[in-house]
């Protein structure tokens, strides 16, 4: 049986190698007679495996040495709480772009903590652009934005100049993507679901000086110090994914690297816009200069086609293709492991359905 194409927002597509060598070690890793899944987190074993990965993630990333990179739980939802209670350092104002689902979501748990400004809010336009100008509050703490935006396909593909104030970003499905400037961010954060690996991993990146206060009464487990001085082992993390997204970091380096990923990602978008915006079938209602690489939305001229459309996708072995319910119409998401084919697969498919259907 061939492998579907799976265009999920996440969990997504891994890379099909990455499969293969977890599920030949998934019964003796290397000879330990153990599965990754049964070690003790402190066991040199898997202590060689953590320390390998965090050593592959930095230099791919090329992570200079004043940030710490740290494997945690509680998914990129977690974050949105634990920045204000780490980053506001006494103040008691933000910045937040709104772009989005997801930046919606961090501006709210922000308003727990902090009074929140939005130098940028793109609600009027349906989240499908970005004003090309904005007043940063000089009285924020730092400034947060989230580069892509899975819901409403649309993404930043310059870095933000905000000054001196630490720029924090949600990188959850732009992470390994196409190369990254760290230095340009106090800190990055990144569910793992999309880019990196299975579900219960979040990789957080932070500026060290950034990690030394907290808000009163801050839990334990929410103070990114504690993580960083336990070598992000305070309490047992998620192993298992923390090796399959080491799997991952070797495989992309495999590869050529960030900027190769970049090529191909790039590519990808390329051949699926051009699809759909010669076509009178097909629309996508981003602003050229806003649209996603990692996550594609299009709507069919008919609305009343889009049940045929999903059904007919599915028996082609294109899976997930439905787009979020707050916005309808389809998604297609093209993260790293969705190969080249599988978007042409699609756009066969999308040319076929437009011909028999439009």
């Amino acid at each position: 049986m061939s492998r579907a194409f799976n265009f999920s927002a996440g969990p997504a597509m891994l890379p099909e190698a990455v499969l293969e060598q977890a599920k030949a070690e998934i019964l003796d890793w290397q000879g330990s007679g153990m599965s990754v899944m049964e070690m003790s987190h402190r066991s040199k074993e898997f202590k060689s495996i953590a320390e390998q990965a965090e050593a592959d993630l930095r230099d791919l990333l090329k992570i200079p040495n004043n940030y710490k990179v740290l494997f945690l739980q509680g998914g990129a939802s977690s974050q949105f709480a634990m920045i204000p209670m780490n980053l506001l350092h006494g103040n008691n104002e933000a910045d937040y772009f709104n772009t989005g689902v997801w930046s919606k979501k961090a501006i709210a748990e922000a308003k727990r903590y902090c009074q929140v400004n939005l130098p940028v809010d793109s609600t009027s336009n349906k989240f499908t652009t970005v004003s090309d100008t904005w007043q940063l509050n000089p009285n924020a703490a730092y400034v947060h934005y989230t580069p892509n935006e899975t819901i409403n396909g649309l993404e930043f593909h310059t870095i933000p100049n905000v000054g001196d104030k630490p720029l924090i970003a949600d990188m959850s499905s732009t992470i390994l993507s196409r190369p990254l400037d760290i230095s340009k961010y106090g800190l990055i954060y990144a569910g793992a679901q999309k880019n990196i690996g299975p579900a219960g991993l979040t990789i957080v990146i932070i500026r060290e000086d950034l990690a030394d206060s907290v808000i009163p009464n801050t839990p334990t487990m929410l103070t990114y110090k504690t993580h960083i001085d336990s070598g992000s082992m305070y309490n047992t993390p998620p192993t298992y994914a923390w090796y399959i997204a080491g799997l991952v970091f070797k495989w992309i380096k495999d590869l050529g690297g960030l900027i190769e990923m970049g090529k191909r990602n790039q590519r990808k978008a390329e051949l699926l816009y051009t699809t759909i915006d010669n076509s009178n079938f097909y629309k996508n209602p981003v602003a050229s200069a806003y649209r996603s690489w990692m996550n594609v939305p299009f709507t069919l001229k008919n609305p009343e086609l889009d049940k045929s459309f999903l059904a007919e996708a599915k028996e082609a072995s294109l899976f997930t293709l439905s787009g979020h319910r707050s916005v309808g119409g389809m998604r297609a998401s093209i993260y790293n492991a969705m190969p080249e084919e599988g978007v042409q697969a699609l756009i066969d498919f999308m040319i076929d359905f437009e011909k028999r259907k439009g």
